[in-house]
């Protein structure tokens, strides 16, 4: 009986292991996201004539 409860401890800590690892991955791919929305920079175009030439 004890080797059945440590065989069942082991797997609920690599089940809550492989959540934490999925949470954590979820939650970096979720900040990359967010910030590549944030930071994006559009295209240097337009009102090309909106300051005067030097001499």
């Amino acid at each position: 009986m004890l080797e059945y409860e440590m065989a069942a401890a082991r797997s609920a800590d690599l089940i809550r292991e492989a959540d934490r690892y999925r949470r954590i991955r979820e939650a970096r791919e979720a900040n990359r996201a967010s910030s590549r929305s944030q930071d994006r920079e559009g295209p240097v175009r337009g009102n090309r004539n909106r300051f005067t030439r030097a001499a």
